[in-house]
């Protein structure tokens, strides 16, 4: 199977939102209200064909879709569901083998959703950390800034990394996630200054991004049950805050 990436809107409603995802990603966007035969059977005929799938549709659609084409988690396709909102990117099949929950970060991060991943590794992590740095750190400062922020922690503990849109292509943020396998969300700063939880608002943050703080309500946001467990703490250029999802119980 090449590595290919199918866009299924199941509506024409859903196809700017498609359309955007192929410019973005990269995919082929399909429009298969166009032709008389059942859309089932037409993604039937695909399904092999590619190796990653963003079904813009309800989920239960994408289920009733997917019956019978489902073989092993070694061989079956990357399946992403994304409603036609743009609201939640949820890691259907092949979280981990195929690459669903990595696809289900990028979409997030391109049109603004939520990644929703079920996975157990990833369930067992308690930990988000927000990240807020200076133009330039390297991957190696972002790792010396988190541990120090872990202290007995480990970062085996945490779950996701979260940032500012500002910093979606910094490129020390980007080796370090790729390096160690956490995953980067990114929050808009228009979604942070709604939010802006902050324990100590920063003047250069707010000149500097046009917010009070990066790291502390980049982490909140996107642990929405979770709390603060350590508050901003810097090092070498780096900020780190960390939220406890709630259902844990750590502290």
């Amino acid at each position: 199977m090449t590595d290919r990436l199918a866009i299924w809107p199941v509506r024409a409603e859903g196809e700017p939102l498609a359309s955007l995802l192929a410019q973005r990603l990269g995919g082929e966007a399909h429009r298969p209200w166009e032709s008389p035969e059942p859309q089932r059977e037409r993604l039937r005929e695909r399904f092999t064909h590619y190796s990653h799938w963003v079904l813009v549709m309800a989920t239960g659609i994408a289920v009733r879709f997917l019956d019978g084409l489902v073989v092993d988690k070694h061989r079956d396709p990357a399946v992403v569901v994304l409603d036609e909102a743009g609201r939640y990117a949820v890691a259907l099949l092949g979280g981990h083998e195929a690459g669903a929950n990595a696809l289900a970060y990028r979409l997030a991060n391109t049109v603004g959703a939520v990644p929703v991943v079920t996975t157990a590794t990833e369930a067992s992590k308690p930990l988000v950390a927000g990240i807020g740095c200076r133009k330039g750190v390297g991957a190696d400062r972002i790792e010396r800034g988190l541990l120090h922020a872990l202290a007995e922690r480990s970062l085996r503990d945490v779950r996701e990394l979260a940032t500012v849109d500002l910093k979606a292509r910094e490129p020390g943020l980007l080796e370090f996630s790729r390096a160690h396998g956490i995953p980067l969300r990114i929050i808009a700063r228009e979604q942070i200054a709604a939010r802006s939880w902050v324990s100590a608002p920063s003047a250069w943050v707010r000149q500097s991004v046009g917010v009070e703080g990066v790291c502390e309500p980049c982490a909140l946001i996107a642990s929405p049950r979770g709390r603060l467990i350590v508050p901003k703490t810097c090092l070498e250029g780096v900020a780190v805050a960390l939220v406890a999802d709630a259902a844990w119980g750590t502290s």
